[in-house]
């Protein structure tokens, strides 16, 4: 027996339980340190106890004693306890807690472990297993069901609630898709019923279509391709990312034609994208908005913003630019303002068609500095190209036209995202972001400020002032107006009201009267974190909508995640050294926890209207962002010291003019990955009678992002947002696996999906040719945001 507790022997005898007694050591020196720290900082004690009773199992086991055995079971014991305690029978939420410990149990139990301890306890071996036998039910029990999930099943027809506008509707809802929401509703809506929930299994790749632009070595990093394509006629068209224009056959996806705007590649682009095109085709007996016969060439026209700020008019059937407009087809869109570095204006959404207006935004770098472009909306002729009016946010007067004398406004708030239009009431509407820079007010004028990350809705003809709804006041988050609005006619026994539906990044949709702005769901105004940075200021309150996907109550580190639970530490120690007191957190040098984050639980993908089935389908997602205020000193200069920014929008940025630097980035962990538990995902069904959630369920697997190609269903973010069917079927690509999913209207069920060759980071269209319904995705994945590059267009069919 002496020789048990020789060391000397330890090594020749047992080199297993040695390495054994090493591993669960460093494990429990590993726990304590981080388990020392996150109690002083408030945080849970458990990983300092688990730490201690580590390192006694590792004391234990190095004198061969078999009692640390019992030691290791109470430790299994209180883990599964106390993990059921802060997350519930959440399988995603209990398993990082466990995925160390419990297979580190069955290691210990392992003969030429166990046999060399003594006194041989088998009431210990037994003890142990028991609480892993325990360990695996409690996983089988919280894996049998989702608590995030949602269940519930949308009538096949309502009596009330939300039906298609009144008025006629558009060719693009069904057999051609017109525009990007699929008319200027953007709804994303489709009459066509040929793919069903029955069938929608035996969709198959009818055709395929590669672009051939790719990457260049001078490109930035935030590349991708967001387009959703058009489909009129028996073409369809569809851009990339340096706004190169294909018209594709619609039945074959053979090129027809095909424009080069030729676009720069160069570093300085904060975005290199495109959203879309858009389509006009002239009425017979046309007038220009001067009143004159409408030009005789180009009778369909097909409009493409560009990078480097040009907007350029092409024959719908040729691609030749055309001659009446602007000069030899194209305008610049940096003209009239004061500021024309290349770069810092960029066109990335399709523009606002309408019978005689073309209404143009545009990107505007974000967190550089507060001498950047103007983000002023303009109405163009839209045969001419002649600039008919302006909407300019930051200035006093907004509709001032440019002159000698006057340009538009340096900073004023953009608008980067899609505009819906109700040509009946002769209002477009437009969502805002913020001025520049983002996550600085402290020298934003009262004029700057009136719009900013706010709905506005503009007079067609004038860009006069109607309404507007600011969805965040003093906004130093980021949380512009994202997504294209949705127009939907909500019908009740009290009549039809014409309503909007706006997504925001804060997990809200605002529901308003598209005539006045008037509140159809409530959206209180309620008080938020003070304390904002020197010489900033904060709005002390701020409007919060009844219809939300914003997660109730506060983040606590028990929500915070890891793949083990080390990670899962190193999260929470995180967390609790940030700045957090829940939404509007103000940002910090400290740095400041910011949730819902920069993404946005709503992107431009926006939502989708089934307006038969009376019901909305929205894809929310949850991804924690991290702001931290750096103060002027010699990594973050007060002027610029070089001649372009970097084409970024994470890590430090300089916001020049401002007496801070940002660094902003995801909350990850030290492996990369979210550290606040999933899902990060869902695809959910609004009911618009009663607004109120049907259904919801996770989205998406990390097979694409993992080491290794697990397809666990986590539920991911996803950039890019849903359609949906008269055949009650939808379909989405944004998740970051690179898969096209079809799911069914009622209950919210995947009825299938396909591998696609890259990331799917669009939102995909529906039409019908040669007596066939397609459904078509862009897949050329997303530089930023990490999934797959590629150049594809992939037409899906029935057999």
């Amino acid at each position: 027996m002496n020789s048990i507790h020789r060391p000397a022997n330890l090594f020749r005898d047992a080199p297993w339980l040695v390495v054994t007694v090493l591993v669960v050591a460093i494990m429990g020196l590993r726990l304590t340190a981080g388990g020392v720290w996150l109690a002083v900082l408030g945080g849970s004690i458990y990983y300092l106890v688990a730490g201690i009773m580590l390192l006694l199992t590792s004391w234990l086991l190095s004198r061969r004693r078999a009692e640390a055995l019992c030691v290791y079971a109470a430790l299994l014991l209180g883990t599964m306890a106390w993990a059921i305690w802060e997350s519930g029978f959440d399988f995603w939420s209990l398993a990082p807690r466990g995925d160390v410990l419990a297979p580190l149990g069955v290691w210990l139990l392992l003969p030429f472990i166990a046999r060399r301890l003594a006194p041989r306890m088998q009431t210990a071996r037994w003890a142990l297993g028991l609480v892993l036998i325990a360990a695996v039910v409690v996983l089988g029990v919280s894996l049998a069901r989702d608590r995030h999930d949602i269940a519930g099943t949308i009538p096949e027809i309502q009596a009330t609630g939300a039906v298609a506008s009144s008025a006629p509707a558009p060719p693009g809802a069904g057999e051609n898709w017109t525009a990007y929401g699929g008319t200027g509703l953007g709804t994303r809506y489709s009459s066509l019923g040929q793919i069903t929930k029955d069938n929608a299994k035996d969709l198959k790749l009818a055709w395929e279509y590669r672009t051939g632009d790719h990457k260049g070595p001078d490109d930035p990093d935030e590349i991708t391709n967001q387009a959703t394509p058009l489909k009129i006629g028996d073409i369809l068209y569809t851009c990339s990312p340096h706004q190169i224009v294909f018209a594709l056959d619609a039945t074959t996806g053979r090129l027809r034609w095909k424009f080069d705007p030729q676009v720069q590649h160069n570093k300085a682009f904060q975005h290199m994208t495109c959203r879309g095109v858009s389509y006009h085709a002239r009425k017979p007996g046309a007038i220009t908005a001067d009143g004159a016969p409408a030009p005789g060439d180009c009778p369909e026209r097909i409009f493409v913003p560009t990078n480097d700020g040009r907007m350029f008019a092409l024959d719908a059937q040729t691609g030749t630019p055309c001659a009446s407009f602007g000069n030899h087809g194209q305008i610049d869109l940096k003209q009239d303002s004061e500021i024309q570095t290349l770069g810092f204006y960029e066109g990335t959404s399709p523009p606002v068609v309408t019978d005689k207006v073309l209404i143009v935004g545009g990107a505007v770098i974000d967190n550089y500095s507060d001498r950047v472009p103007s983000g002023v909306i303009r109405g163009f002729d839209i045969y001419s190209g002649r600039l008919i009016w302006a909407f300019d946010a930051g200035n006093l007067d907004p509709n001032e036209m440019p002159s000698a004398a006057h340009h538009f406004t340096a900073g004023s708030p953009n608008s980067w995202s899609i505009s819906a239009v109700d040509e009946n009431l002769g209002l477009v509407y437009v969502p805002f972001g913020s001025s520049s820079p983002d996550i600085w007010g402290g020298g934003r004028s009262q004029e700057k400020e009136r719009y900013d990350s706010a709905l506005v809705a503009l007079d067609i003809n004038s860009g006069k002032l109607r309404w507007s709804f600011q969805n965040v006041h003093h906004d130093l988050w980021d949380m512009d107006m994202p997504s294209q609005p949705s127009l939907v006619d909500l019908r009740s026994n009290g009549g039809v009201t014409p309503a909007i539906y706006i997504p925001a990044k804060t997990g809200d949709i605002f529901v308003l009267d598209r005539r006045d702005g008037h509140q159809l769901v409530p959206a209180p105004e309620k008080p938020v974190p003070q304390g904002a940075a020197s010489g900033d200021r904060l709005s002390p309150t701020q409007p919060f909508s009844e219809l939300s996907f914003r997660p109730p109550g506060m983040l606590t580190d028990a929500q915070m995640w890891g793949s083990t639970m080390f990670d899962q530490l190193a999260c929470r120690v995180k967390f609790k050294r940030l700045r957090y007191e829940g939404p509007f957190t103000p940002p910090s040098e400290q740095g400041t926890l910011v949730f819902p984050g920069d993404f946005g639980m709503f992107e431009w993908g926006g939502i989708a209207v089934d307006p038969r089935r009376q019901v909305a389908i929205a894809n929310p997602q949850s991804v924690p962002f991290v702001s931290r205020l750096v103060p002027r000193g010699k990594d973050n200069p007060a002027t610029p010291n070089a001649a372009h920014p970097p084409g970024t929008e994470f890590g430090v940025q300089p916001m020049y003019g401002a007496p801070y630097g940002v660094d902003l980035g995801i909350f990850l962990s030290p492996l990369g990955i979210p550290c606040l538990a999933p899902p990060w995902g869902n695809i959910a069904a609004i009911d618009l009678g009663t607004h109120r959630v049907v259904w919801q369920h996770r989205i998406g697997t990390i097979r694409d992002q993992a080491p290794l190609p697990l397809p666990f269903k986590l539920g991911v973010p996803m950039l890019g947002g849903p359609i949906v069917t008269a055949g009650g079927v939808i379909f989405i690509t944004g998740t970051m696996d690179d898969y096209i999913r079809a799911f069914d209207v009622r209950d919210g069920k995947q009825l299938w999906q396909d591998r696609l060759p890259a990331g799917g980071q669009s939102t995909p269209m529906t039409y019908e040719a040669g007596g066939k319904q397609y459904v078509v995705t862009v897949a050329g994945g997303h530089g930023s945001f990490g999934t797959k590059l590629g150049d594809y267009v992939r037409a899906y069919a029935l057999p």
